[in-house]
């Protein structure tokens, strides 16, 4: 947040006139309220329930695994797990990510999840944005508290389109993905 001030006001410095410094202050201000509204226009399909407090939030940075399984007479490739490090704000790896789908970090605390809303990512050829609930916890950290659990900001991630058939049945994909996962409190009240 600092550095983008210290941009905008070097920004500033260019321009001499009062109504130069108005105009773009007021520019400046539309585009900063806009896309704070498009963000939240995005995460309101995975929004926590309104009283609920952020609690942690990590960068997911690993794969998504799918096999190539059978369906009736048709082959496709079916999510298996995901295995991604957990990065905190300041890049230090804090946790992971796995089957369950579970999330455990180095305070001991882990969380289990389950999903109850899914929104389409913007980005093309990223996996969903989720909301899931907490089913089950393990240790006394911070994530022993969560209840929620947010998914967005994804990149990549999805399943082949292609290569699952006769010859690769039960065969595993690796498919690169990164995340934002935030952690939620049960709403206060």
């Amino acid at each position: 947040m600092r550095l983008e001030r210290d941009r905008l006001f070097k920004l500033m410095r260019r321009f001499r006139s009062v109504p130069s410094i108005m105009a773009f202050a007021m520019g400046v201000g539309i585009l900063i309220g806009m896309s704070g509204f498009l963000v939240n226009a995005d995460q309101t399909g995975v929004a926590p329930p309104q009283g609920s407090a952020p609690l942690l939030e990590v960068v997911a940075d690993g794969v998504q695994i799918y096999t190539c399984e059978t369906k009736g007479s048709l082959f496709q490739w079916s999510f298996k797990a995901p295995e991604a490090n957990l990065f905190d704000k300041q890049g230090r790896q804090i946790g992971t990510h796995f089957a369950g789908p579970t999330w455990r970090i180095a305070d001991g605390s882990a969380i289990v999840g389950e999903v109850v809303a899914k929104a389409d990512a913007p980005e093309r050829g990223a996996i969903e944005w989720l909301l899931l609930r907490a089913k089950a916890h393990e240790g006394q950290g911070v994530l022993g508290e969560a209840a929620f659990i947010r998914r967005t900001d994804t990149k990549g991630g999805i399943a082949p389109t292609a290569g699952c058939d006769a010859n690769h049945v039960a065969e595993q994909v690796r498919m690169r993905y990164s995340a934002v996962y935030q952690f939620f409190s049960a709403p206060k009240g």
